[in-house]
């Protein structure tokens, strides 16, 4: 789904004041009915990192976290039975897997006498039942399951919809009898820095050449892709030549200016492919 640069700033504008968890995605949904929900999500993650990082430095100082810890077991004791964690958390206006994040490594800090290894600590988010203290530990499990936007349960989302999506993208180009290498082909044969799909005979979207396309499971905004241009698509573009990137949930449509250049966005898999041969594509 395309969507123009105004809309977009219209939706940016409306998660300012939401909190990233599941039932915000309803509010979202309600208010925007017209897009998908993975198309809402992903910008609204965007939107939440982007603030996540304007405002995270506040939270990381020792008098912070330690009164976000002190307040937390004042609550849990008074509150067994209530979300206490998740709801300082929205108070707050921190990611609740973040606060979780540094409500154990404070309780480890208390715990242990010896220092404790950042692979305790990210055991202890990805898997709470390692917790001692068993309140503690259902409060981190709430915070990672309602949590849409950071911590280990997203982390493993976002992969898994990832390696879908590519796989996806392959399924397509096997249709067209089309034929290519991976990226783990290609890593095998000993390129670093690869795109997804390299096309061993070139193809042609809308009157473009394309070599090369890269899957993003997620939306298109100003700054992931200016992001994404200067660190991959522009190396892919001089290692191979032109490609098409595409953005399986949408992307700001004033973004797909540089099909001259060679870089072609997408929001699904072409139809209107026409094969070309390998004389015809070489740049």
């Amino acid at each position: 789904m395309r969507i123009c640069r105004a809309e977009y700033k219209t939706i940016a504008r409306y998660t300012d004041q939401l909190r990233p968890t599941r039932q915000c995605m309803k509010m979202l949904k309600e208010k925007f009915p017209n897009h998908s929900q993975s198309t809402l999500l992903s910008i609204f993650s965007l939107e939440y990192q982007k603030r996540t990082k304007r405002t995270i430095s506040k939270h990381h100082a020792p008098d912070a976290i330690e009164a976000y810890y002190q307040r937390y077991l004042t609550e849990a004791k008074t509150r067994p039975s209530s979300p206490v964690l998740l709801e300082i958390a929205n108070e707050v206006d921190l990611s609740p897997a973040l606060l979780a994040r540094l409500v154990v490594e404070r309780f480890l800090q208390e715990q242990q006498s010896t220092a404790f290894s950042k692979q305790i600590l990210n055991n202890m988010l990805r898997e709470p039942s390692l917790i001692q203290d068993l309140p503690l530990a259902n409060h981190v499990a709430q915070c990672t399951i309602n949590d849409c936007c950071y911590g280990p349960l997203v982390d493993c989302i976002k992969h898994a919809i990832g390696q879908e999506h590519e796989v996806l993208l392959m399924d397509k180009l096997m249709e067209k009898n089309l034929s290519f290498l991976d990226e783990n082909q290609l890593r095998a044969k000993g390129y670093d820095k690869t795109p997804d799909i390299i096309l061993e005979v070139p193809i042609a979207v809308e009157g473009h050449v394309v070599h090369w396309i890269e899957s993003k499971a997620s939306f298109g905004d100003d700054h992931s892709h200016r992001t994404y241009l200067n660190e991959q698509f522009w190396s892919y573009w001089n290692r191979f030549g032109p490609g098409m990137v595409i953005y399986w949930y949408g992307f700001i449509s004033e973004l797909d200016c540089q099909r001259d250049r060679g870089i072609l966005l997408k929001d699904c898999f072409p139809s209107d492919i026409v094969t070309l041969c390998p004389r015809m594509g070489q740049s």
